[in-house]
């Protein structure tokens, strides 16, 4: 009985401590009108069941079930019905968060869709999802609920893949390969079809890119990162432009990861040593940052991927944080000025 009644006493005070009022974070601060909002974060199932009161006890008592919590999210994606899927590189496997559902679920456990090392996920107007193996040096796809359909990358194709995006008009299948320093274009079947850029500083070429966003109009913007810099190209892989450089100054990048887009056209760029998330027009002028290293909501440590979905949601890959920040883009234009 003494055990119970302890157990209750700790489930009233965590409960007592989670439905204090929580104060808006916003970027950039009055008197400037607001951009950016932080949401919530979600680090385990927890964040996304319903949970019952037996449930809740005994995790309180016990402890949470390690599988189902985010270990090393490196890639973030939300499909067309809002589940979140995170590649977590620590499990070897992808989590899958359904908020709307209250589900939860673990792609890639067994079978010939098993994976090691995720690093890439994306997913196509039927919600199939594609993931980047960067141990099995392979595309894995699955179906919506989770279930293999093919492999793609036949022997040679990748040496250690990464980054993934698709372009379903042109029918095209976009992946970094970090160690062959290029970004692989396939067909949907998974047949190589082109080569962008080879190793070295020069304009259209890489050194070590690691990840990569497709615009509505096809434009392919890469991670180049350490060269330092995003590069930009057209939807037929012919070099536009880049903006960037290695620094510490506003606009520079120290170590660039994620790279993703807004409704608006923004560009995007995480800074895994910044700690934060720069904001470019589409010249490569910095608009804005927001995030800071800490572990407070909003904050972020070690951040690496990330995404921006069709209502300016934003998710953040918090690696050490162990964790996904979601944030939202609010609008703003030309307007947008740098802090």
């Amino acid at each position: 009985m003494k055990f119970i009644v302890v157990a209750l006493a700790i489930l009233f005070i965590a409960g007592c401590a989670t439905s204090q009022k929580e104060v808006d974070l916003i970027w950039p601060l009055p008197p400037d009108p607001p951009r950016i909002k932080y949401l919530y974060a979600i680090s385990s199932q927890d964040d996304v069941r319903e949970e019952s009161f037996t449930k809740k006890l005994k995790e309180t008592v016990i402890g949470k079930d390690v599988a189902t919590q985010i270990g090393k999210p490196y890639a973030v994606h939300a499909d067309k019905d809002g589940r979140i899927l995170v590649a977590d590189s620590a499990q070897g496997k992808v989590l899958m968060f359904d908020k709307k559902n209250h589900k939860f679920s673990i792609i890639g456990e067994d079978g010939q869709g098993v994976l090691s090392k995720p690093l890439g996920v994306t997913t196509d107007s039927a919600n199939n999802i594609y993931i980047t193996d960067s141990l099995q040096n392979r595309v894995v796809v699955f179906d919506k609920e989770g279930k293999f359909i093919k492999a793609m990358g036949k022997e040679g194709v990748f040496e250690q893949p990464v980054g993934i995006a698709l372009n379903e008009g042109l029918g095209r299948v976009y992946v970094v390969d970090t160690k062959k320093h290029d970004v692989r274009v396939l067909n949907m079947d998974g047949d190589m079809v082109q080569t962008i850029g080879q190793r070295g500083t020069a304009d259209g070429e890489f050194n070590f890119p690691t990840n990569i966003a497709v615009g509505k109009d096809g434009t392919l913007y890469v991670m180049d990162s350490f060269n330092f810099r995003v590069q930009i190209f057209d939807k037929d892989g012919n070099f536009l432009r880049k903006f960037g450089g290695v620094g510490t100054g506003l606009g520079m990048f120290s170590k660039p990861k994620g790279i993703a887009l807004d409704s608006e056209g923004h560009i995007y760029v995480v800074d895994a040593a910044f700690n934060n998330i720069q904001i470019f027009d589409g010249e490569g002028r910095l608009l804005l940052f927001f995030g800071e290293m800490g572990s407070k909501p909003g904050q972020v440590w070690l951040p690496a991927g990330m995404y921006i979905d069709e209502k300016d949601n934003i998710y953040v890959a918090d690696q050490y944080n162990r964790r996904i920040n979601v944030y939202k883009f609010l609008g703003g234009g030309d307007t947008i000025q740098t802090q």
